[in-house]
């Protein structure tokens, strides 16, 4: 169903849309954008909105009949009956991209039948363009990549995450080296699926718009984006939330969910549940 044709299409997009937004990022300084605030406390910019309608108008025309669920964009019922949905986040990162920080992203999906077909994420600041077609592989600045070979979290594996996420694993026996915790989560995994990262992980309630692209690029590359349910996630749901999850290599993925269960576990024990 997607070609190569089409995958350049979105990413050619996304570069005319990340040339709009770089006009209001600077780099170590404030945005020259205009920031409000949005229900939740979370900043959106008029660079969020402006790359919503151009991704809008450019995506729709590639894809006609296919439904569109963005962060930006106010949602519909309509886009459950649809087996086709276009799902973006127009600057995944948008604290980062407000304050002078190039590690943010626009992440784009196409979701067929619950699970992504083609993803592109695109960090305009980095001048790095990861992109993954089904069954193709996957994809950074146009060369293969692949997740890390290590086996098993140690000391030496670098793995990126909220603090909280990280003090759990280490209370449940695992080892590894914290880095930074890298604002877009899509770059987050992204940085799983090059081998840049041996594993990430994210708090609850990651939207569908933060994760579809990336968890295509990280799939075919090799590694698995799970909740401690283990099974695939499934796209285009009423409710767009998703639980704890982790990215990881496939043989690197059970030992940290594992960690994570015995961690839930004991935490349920100790209260009695």
């Amino acid at each position: 169903m997607v070609g190569d044709a089409l995958a350049a299409s979105f990413t050619n997009a996304m570069r005319d849309a990340g040339e709009l937004a770089l006009g209001y990022f600077r780099q170590g300084a404030k945005t020259s954008a205009e920031v409000t605030t949005k229900a939740g406390g979370s900043p959106v910019t008029e660079a969020d909105f402006l790359v919503d309608r151009i991704l809008k108008e450019k995506l729709e025309a590639l894809v006609p009949g296919a439904a569109w669920l963005s962060e930006e964009t106010a949602d519909t019922d309509a886009r459950l009956s649809n087996r086709l949905v276009l799902i973006v986040d127009p600057i995944d990162g948008t604290r980062a991209f407000v304050n002078g920080d190039a590690t943010w992203a626009i992440a784009v999906a196409l979701v067929a039948d619950g699970r992504p077909v083609l993803g592109v994420i695109h960090a305009p600041a980095l001048k790095e363009t990861y992109v993954a077609v089904k069954g193709q592989g996957a994809v950074l600045n146009g060369r293969p990549i692949s997740v890390s070979k290590c086996p098993e979290l140690d000391a030496n594996a670098r793995v990126s995450g909220p603090s909280p996420l990280a003090s759990n694993l280490r209370a449940a026996g695992v080892e590894f080296t914290l880095q930074p915790k890298i604002p877009s989560l899509a770059m987050r995994i992204a940085r799983v699926a090059s081998g840049d990262l041996e594993a990430a992980f994210a708090s609850e309630h990651a939207h569908d718009w933060d994760i579809a692209a990336a968890d295509l690029i990280l799939q075919e590359a090799g590694g698995v984006l799970a909740s401690l349910h283990d099974g695939p996630l499934i796209y285009n749901r009423s409710d767009t939330r998703h639980g704890l999850l982790t990215a990881a290599p496939a043989q690197i993925h059970m030992q940290i969910n594992d960690a994570f269960r015995r961690v839930k576990t004991a935490g349920l024990q100790a209260a009695g549940k």
